[in-house]
């Protein structure tokens, strides 16, 4: 999956990917003729990356499926729901002359470096955004009935046919208009209540800074929308265009095979080194009016910070390359301003700034030399838990890892770099000086990363043996062990949590441990990727991901697509659409041989009184019924295909699930002896405030929230179970 973007970007450490498209923001389209302001062309490097990349999925891919006219086709399938998910830009008429035309010859015109096909779709598609965007502010000008009786539209058109005609399509368009104009109004009103309850209780606020959004009407707010999305359009760049049309090309052989621009394979590697090439600052959008990006912290040390010309709260409002001109990016999104911002090292990038309350005219430009700044708290973090149980206190150790990382290129030049294996290993050795009764390794959310590293931290907790197994597209298996003959950093008790969104490097671990039985595996089912990309950073333009192998456990079953299933199942906090299983063109779960290991422990024998014993506390335990109430709720929500649009209606649902929300809040509060929410209004005040205290702080800086730290508390209970478990009865050898 490609790598996502959140809207409060670190603006040295996020990327830019343009038109995403939400249900809200779906197009559809009038004429077949493209009429474009500006013609985007391919450039020579762009042709080049694209000829280089097709033959490496022609030839070198896990699936060994060539470029043929069948592929061709998929390709074209997939470029098309790359830019019109909800299918309501493209006619079905076009989408017929789209497939005769390029359908057939798509994947041999890549392996040629002729772009010109997606290109013209492309062309295609900017114009009727123009188009589609201007027919929305026409109709804005107009009343519009908020009240329609007995009348839906989908909320889900993916796969829904194209419309046949305009007339189809104008009525679709219109009620999304219908939509989104409820959808504001019922959010101005809510807005409205929020800010009356924080202005009855201001503690509510907990001393941040909840200025209401703009005094807008939902017409004023949409139509500022949408005339933001036509200014959009014309900064699209030939980038953006290359950037769909080589994802769709990866994406019809597997979810991890993707192309990355130049702009977002900086991203790339910032994720697998804990690197970044930018400033030191992190940016997000100015509450209450988001045409302003704001800068929110500073890295200490950094760029921006040794400049002391930079403070908080400053709004970025221009941004020029060295030696080019000011781009002024009010009203831009925060990843794209990102996206002018970070760069290489020893490059300078000047930035207008404006400080908060001040008028245009004392806006500033500050030039800043960009550099390698070290991402501290995105490395391990390790800390200690107590539990009290029977009169008796026990201390754990827990370990949080958020990636599997390897500062490859550093280790390539023979310069230092920071691993996640050395990490892990300092961090296991000081928590068992603390002679803790067990450690926690946690894997929630840890996208995955170097395999190398991987085998290398678990011959850190098991003595010797094959770790992973791994299979290339030709059949052939290779092993990884653990080769440091016999040495272990930590022989004693062993958790391993996980979740839906541990994936890759995270279900290698997991598997493992508990294949050896050496500890512990606790949580949500994993994502399922069980395949490796060979990273090529190497390309004329940009760089790609490229599947060539397959992972399979030591027992010899596959993790791809059915992911790690725990020993002591734990609510599942994500959607079930994120993972692997639901995910386009995902490679198949099958098995290989066993590979000859010696189990270490022994786990599975108490693996059922240890779930017994978990759900009876998850069950009594406020946070967990909270966790569960609320997957219930968003369950529902995920569940409704369609809206009414008639706002009474729409209101009545809303309410009704904000009211099991709160109650749901309150109950939790309740048994931790804190006061009530009287009213949603209240609720939501302090949630925001609470959003807004925690972004001002360093990761490991911000206090665990309840509901997260239950899982760990309830990982620590199972270890006490399990060595309680084993001092009764002691296992058969």
């Amino acid at each position: 999956m490609k790598l996502q973007t959140i809207a409060c970007a670190v603006a040295i450490a996020t990327g830019g990917f343009f038109f995403t498209h939400a249900i809200n923001e779906a197009i559809a389209a009038t004429e077949t003729t493209a009429v474009t302001k500006q013609a985007i062309v391919p450039s020579q490097e762009q042709a080049l990356v694209s000829r280089q990349l097709a033959t490496l999925v022609d030839r070198q891919h896990y699936l060994n499926q060539r470029l043929d006219a069948k592929t061709s086709a998929r390709i074209l399938d997939f470029y098309l729901d790359s830019l019109d998910p909800d299918h309501s830009l493209f006619l079905a008429s076009e989408v017929e002359s789209y497939k005769r035309k390029y359908g057939s010859n798509l994947g041999a015109a890549l392996k040629a470096g002729d772009l010109s096909g997606p290109y013209a779709i492309h062309a295609q598609y900017r114009d009727r955004l123009t188009q589609f965007y201007t027919y929305m502010l026409d109709e804005l000008k107009k009343p519009q009935n908020l009240k329609q009786a007995n009348v839906y539209i989908e909320t889900d058109r993916e796969k829904a046919p194209y419309f046949a005609n305009e007339a189809a399509q104008r009525q679709h368009w219109n009620k999304m208009l219908v939509s989104q104009l409820i959808n504001l109004t019922i959010s101005k009103e809510e807005e409205l209540a929020k800010q009356k309850a924080l202005k009855a209780n201001p503690e509510l606020a907990n001393g941040q800074d909840l200025t209401s959004s703009e005094d807008l009407t939902p017409v004023q707010t949409l139509t500022k929308r949408y005339m933001r999305q036509l200014e959009r359009i014309s900064r699209v760049k030939s980038d953006d265009v290359l950037d769909k049309t080589l994802n769709a090309m990866t994406l019809t052989y597997d979810p991890h095979s993707n192309y990355f621009p130049p702009v977002d394979a900086m991203e790339l590697n910032r994720q697998t080194t804990l690197q970044l090439e930018g400033i030191g600052v992190s940016i997000r959008p100015e509450r209450g009016n988001e045409d302003y990006t704001k800068i929110e912290t500073i890295v200490e040390g950094g760029p921006a910070s040794k400049s002391g010309q930079v403070k908080s709260g400053d709004r970025i409002i221009g941004v020029a390359q060295d030696g080019e001109k000011m781009v002024d990016v009010i009203g831009w999104p925060s990843n794209e301003i990102v996206g002018l911002i970070r760069g290489k090292r020893g490059t300078k990038v000047t930035i207008r700034l404006l400080g908060s309350g001040a008028s245009m005219s004392q806006a500033r430009n500050v030039t800043i030399t960009r550099d390698v700044i070290q991402e501290e708290d995105a490395g391990v973090r390790s800390r200690t838990v107590n539990l009290t149980r029977d009169g008796q206190q026990y201390t754990f150790g827990v370990i949080e890892i958020p990636s599997f990382y390897l500062n490859y290129r550093a280790r390539r030049a023979g310069t230092e770099y920071r691993s996640v294996s050395e990490d892990t290993n300092n961090a296991l050795k000081t928590l068992a000086a603390k002679n803790v009764s067990g450690i926690i390794i946690d894997l929630r959310n840890n996208p995955g990363g170097s395999l190398e590293e991987v085998a290398r931290m678990l011959g850190q907790v098991i003595k010797s043996g094959p770790v992973v197994q791994i299979r290339d597209g030709n059949g052939n298996v290779s092993v990884f062990e653990d080769d440091d003959n016999g040495a272990q950093t930590y022989a004693g008790p062993l958790a391993v949590m996980v979740n839906l969104a541990s994936a890759s490097a995270s279900e290698i671990y997991s598997a493992a441990i508990q294949d050896y039985e050496r500890g512990i595996v606790i949580g949500s089912t994993t994502t399922g990727k069980g395949t490796a990309q060979v990273q090529l950073d190497n390309l004329a333009h940009g760089q790609a991901t490229l599947t060539q192998r397959k992972f399979y456990r030591v027992t010899g079953g596959s993790t791809q697509n059915k992911g790690v299933i725990p020993d002591v199942k734990l609510v599942d906090i994500y959607n079930e659409e994120f993972g692997e299983r639901k995910a386009k063109n995902a490679l198949e779960w099958d098995t290989i041989p066993t590979a000859p290991f010696k189990r270490e422990g022994v786990v599975q024998q108490y693996v059922q009184p240890l779930a017994q014993m978990s759900q009876q506390r998850v069950t009594a335990d406020a946070q967990f019924k909270y966790l569960e109430q609320r997957k219930a709720i968003a369950k529902k929500t995920d569940e409704q295909k369609r809206v009414v649009l008639n706002i009474d209606l729409r209101k009545a649902e809303l309410n009704a699930l904000e009211q099991k929300t709160l109650q749901a809040e309150n109950q939790r509060r309740a048994v931790m002896g804190q006061k009530p929410y009287p009213n949603w209004e209240s609720y939501q005040a302090s949630l925001d405030a609470l959003i807004e205290e925690r972004s001002k702080m360093k990761v490991a800086k911000r206090p665990v929230l309840p509901e997260e730290e239950a899982f760990v508390t309830e990982s620590a209970n199972v270890l006490l179970d399990y060595s309680k478990l084993q001092s009764a009865k002691p296992a058969a050898q």
